[in-house]
């Protein structure tokens, strides 16, 4: 199993635009089929070194996250609007 969590800090740190970025991450569910397990969480202690949003993605295969990446969904939708609307990207790969 591979593990795929991304963190995102946003330029516009609202609950709205917070709130509109969950949802599009939320948006891939049921829609990508090597997507095994997701889940979609804002911060709620705010410090200076917290992140906005967290992703957590679970895939089979090294190969299944690697497909992910480019499927359409993600690639050509979620992916470019979360690039557009973050400050600050950061991501750990793990296999368990």
């Amino acid at each position: 199993m591979i593990t795929h969590i991304v963190l995102f800090n946003l330029k516009d740190k609202s609950a709205d635009s917070i709130g509109q970025a969950k949802e599009k991450l939320l948006s891939m569910a049921g829609r990508i089929d090597l997507l095994r397990h997701l889940e979609v969480g804002m911060d709620v202690i705010r410090s200076e070194r917290s992140y906005d949003i967290a992703l957590v993605t679970k895939f089979d295969s090294l190969a299944d996250l690697q497909a992910y990446q480019v499927h359409p969904c993600h690639g050509g939708d979620v992916a470019p609007y979360m690039r557009r609307v973050s400050e600050s990207v950061v991501a750990v790969d793990y296999e368990s």
